[in-house]
């Protein structure tokens, strides 16, 4: 088992694998943010207060969030090795002949969304969990008032937005190639299915990168 996963094909199959925990952690994530431009804050504090509460969502989102911290440092071990045995990183070459400009670079998405993440991880999750967040009381439920505080830091910080825009765009473009590889790496690699998920690949990584950039501009022009 522990020569399987030490083999090429091995470490592309755990890449796939946790870059599918990603996905899915993106997209829950993305549909849960999204509701702040639904009405007053009102919507996207009690999906945020039920997320945190719910004691399966509580079971799920770390599983998912484990993965996607669990790809990111695996990607970077596998890209320093290869790069100390050889000037190709793991991603840079694809068994079809594809190549693109986000195949060939996605180290350097991967540590640019990194970066961003430790700062997105900063400015919200870190005060929700531990900081001094503001509460808020709709009838009997009374909860954290995460819309406040995102949307706070969205209308004061321009160059915030910037940011989380930019970092939407590399994440989607780091998306583009991540997803169809992944599903390749697991037999999903025929000619009929390649270009399937090809489609399938942008469609997904424009919703993604659309979608988060969507959400800081929308309270930078409209609030």
């Amino acid at each position: 088992m522990i020569e399987m996963f030490n083999s090429s094909i091995g470490k592309k199959l755990v890449m796939s694998i946790t870059g599918l925990f990603l996905m899915v952690f993106l997209l829950v994530h993305l549909t849960v943010n999204m509701l702040l431009l639904v009405g007053d804050g009102e919507v996207f504090n009690r999906a945020a207060h039920f997320m945190a509460s719910n004691p399966a969502i509580k079971v799920i989102e770390p599983l998912l969030a484990i993965g996607f911290v669990f790809h990111i440092i695996y990607a970077t071990y596998l890209t320093i090795k290869n790069q100390r045995t050889r000037p190709i990183g793991y991603s840079k070459t694809t068994s079809n002949g594809l190549s693109t400009w986000s195949s060939k670079n996605m180290f350097i998405l991967g540590t640019t969304i990194f970066i961003f993440l430790i700062i997105h991880l900063a400015n919200f999750f870190w005060k929700l969990k531990f900081g001094t967040v503001e509460t808020i009381t709709y009838g009997s439920d009374t909860m954290p008032n995460a819309y406040a505080l995102v949307s706070g830091l969205f209308i004061s910080y321009w160059w915030y937005d910037l940011l989380y825009v930019i970092g939407a765009i590399f994440l989607g473009l780091h998306l583009s190639h991540g997803f169809w590889a992944a599903f390749q790496t697991l037999g999903w690699n025929g000619t009929k299915w390649l270009k399937r998920l090809e489609v399938l690949a942008y469609v997904y990584a424009i919703i993604i990168g659309t979608g988060f950039s969507i959400i800081p501009i929308y309270f930078l022009l409209f609030k």
